[in-house]
This record gives C-alpha cells, structure tokens and sequence, in this order.
C-alpha cells in the first residue's frame, strides 16, 4: 500500500467514525429515547422543594429535570410534571412558563402543559405524570 492509498483509507476511517458519533448523538440524550422512556417501568421521586438543588420549582415558570421526567410550576403555581425527552429525537426539553409550553430546542417542537403535541415535527404526546404537594415535598409519581 503506497502513501497515497493509506491517507485516502485513513481520512475514510476518520471520517467515518465521526459521522457515525454525530448521528449517535442525535438520536438521544442523557439516557433518554425518544418517547421520554427512561428505561425504568415507573416513576416515583419526592422533591424537597426548600434544598438548593430545587429553588426553579419556588418560582412559577421554573423548571428541573429529574430521571428523565421535567418538572415544572406554571404561572399558576401549579405543578406539573412530563418526560423530558422530546418524543421526535430525543432532545431534553425546556418549560417556557410565559407561553404555558414545553419546547424543543433542537426542532422546535412544542408541547401544551398537559404533554400534548402543539407543533411539530414532533408527532407523539410526552407522558403526563401525578404531582402532589405535601408541605415542602412534592411527589412525582407514575
């Protein structure tokens, strides 16, 4: 094999292995496929809502995401909790409390307060979970 065969099979192989981690990275994110499954067959998570960890939730139009599932308070005060993968790609999704929507950075996907699809490409509603306050605690749960 001369130099010129080796680079041009080289650059093949580079080129290659980096297509393949760019598509691989579309497809999900932190563990999260599209769909919002998490790999786990429920969830059930308390959040203490007076540690630092979940201050977004003490403002309405504040958001955290935990195991998969975004947590949100609307600018009602409620709270209110869907997967927080987008159901297109797999993107984590954002709450965007004045608008009262889920949105997808990656396409621009949006989905109401109850996980509903408002605009695609996404096509799937997300999963609506249970949340009930009890003092500081609020419980996300399946």
């Amino acid at each position: 094999m001369d130099r010129k065969e080796f680079m041009s099979l080289l650059g093949l192989t580079v080129g290659g292995t980096v297509a393949l981690s760019c598509l691989g990275g579309c497809a999900k994110e932190s563990g999260v496929t599209p769909g919002g499954s998490t790999g786990g067959s429920g969830v059930d998570f308390t959040l203490n809502l007076s540690d630092a960890g979940n201050a977004a939730l003490t403002n309405n139009g504040g958001f955290l995401i935990k195991d998969g599932v975004i947590v949100a308070r609307t600018t009602a005060g409620a709270y209110i909790a869907v997967a927080a993968a987008c159901t297109h790609q797999g993107t984590l999704l954002q709450f965007q409390g004045n608008n009262q929507r889920f949105y997808c950075p990656n396409h621009g996907s949006t989905f109401s307060e109850s996980g509903g699809v408002l605009n695609g490409p996404a096509s799937s509603s997300l999963k609506q979970y249970k949340t009930e306050l009890s003092g500081t605690n609020l419980r996300v749960f399946s």
